[in-house]
């Protein structure tokens, strides 16, 4: 029969308290390293989504444009409104095309709550500007670019009182 010992003992026995404490205080700090490298990663994603769904909006706004002759500028379902009202933001313009017959069958919404694009035509609905708020204020889409003005268009942008022209914060505009 065998006899324990304190020496057969230790050679049997697993990790020590200490040893587990030390590898579990390496793999959170590992953990958190890549968390925080994640973060700009993240906002880029979600600021590329932003832009594709931009020109996803433009497209749209272009098939109502051949159907009806103007932007989207009031909320009828299965047609085109018989008049310019320019007073219609990014959700009023989101119900005309999802509404308007043109195959459009929903609308993109920013990927994080809170944020909001924004929509506005000039007043005879014949220009449009679309809006995002980017979180990257370094992005590269900033280089080399122009913002237009948008104190001659409504909707969003008369309520909201945003100018992509003279904002500092990173408002990437589309308009045409």
């Amino acid at each position: 029969m065998k006899r324990f010992t304190s020496k057969n003992i230790r050679s049997h026995s697993g990790f020590t308290l200490i040893e587990i404490l030390i590898v579990v205080a390496i793999i959170a700090i590992l953990s958190s390293v890549v968390l925080i490298g994640l973060g700009p990663t993240q906002k880029s994603g979600r600021d590329a989504r932003r832009l594709s769904d931009l020109h996803e909006v433009q497209t749209g706004l272009e098939l109502y444009y051949g159907k009806c002759g103007f932007y989207p500028s009031t909320t009828l379902n299965g047609g085109c409104p018989l008049a310019c009202d320019n007073t219609v933001g990014y959700s009023g313009m989101s119900a005309a095309l999802t509404g308007s017959g043109i195959g459009v069958s929903s609308v993109p919404q920013d990927p994080v709550s809170g944020h909001t694009y924004y929509y506005g035509t000039d007043k005879n609905c014949l220009k449009y500007l679309l809006m995002a708020k980017l979180e990257n204020p370094d992005n590269s889409v900033f280089v080399n670019y122009t913002a237009p003005s948008s104190t001659d268009f409504f909707g969003d942008f008369s309520t909201a009182g945003i100018d992509c022209s003279t904002s500092t914060n990173p408002y990437y505009c589309l308009a045409l």
